[in-house]
């Protein structure tokens, strides 16, 4: 039959104590910041795809691509005069982001008025050809989007191994 024996319980008892951590994580925290992770990864993405104009005069722009961390089509256009502008880490952080259902949603958009005309390409002026489109948008989330499982694993691993490492 059956003998006589000792059981030690204390490693159970740890492991109580780190699940009962981990419940009391706060995944709304989690989800916000794996949003703004991404549209900050989005955003320093679509902006090395955005083209900068080389005009006549000899002249560069760049109010497309300083429209990725604009909020109006104007602040794009003076922080080339007045200097300012954000990186796309910093600026996703100022971005809010938006719990529909049980999808955290963040709204990445460029202000500036041409910018659907680059992406997707236009007519031009005398109406006889077109101007194909840059798709830097496009090519840029549908890269994230393979990147993104990735990422995300990365960072729950990570909060894991805080919960159960961390006493």
């Amino acid at each position: 039959m059956g003998r006589g024996g000792r059981v030690d319980l204390r490693q159970l008892k740890a492991f109580e104590r780190k699940l009962a951590k981990l419940a009391t994580a706060d995944y709304e925290k989690f989800c916000e910041d794996c949003a703004k992770e991404l549209a900050a990864r989005l955003l320093a993405k679509v902006i090395k795809r955005t083209p900068v104009g080389v005009y006549e005069d000899g002249t560069t722009g760049g109010t497309l691509r300083r429209g990725w961390t604009a909020k109006s089509h104007r602040e794009a256009e003076l922080t080339a005069t007045f200097g300012g502008g954000n990186g796309s880490k910093k600026f996703t952080d100022s971005m809010t982001v938006k719990k529909v259902g049980s999808n955290y949603e963040i709204e990445v958009i460029n202000p500036v008025e041409y910018a659907s005309y680059v992406e997707y390409g236009h007519r031009t002026r005398n109406h006889q050809g077109w101007v194909n489109g840059r798709f830097m948008m496009t090519i840029s989330a549908d890269e994230l989007e393979q990147q993104a499982p990735a990422i995300l694993e990365k960072k729950l691993m990570k909060m894991l191994k805080e919960a159960f490492d961390g006493d």
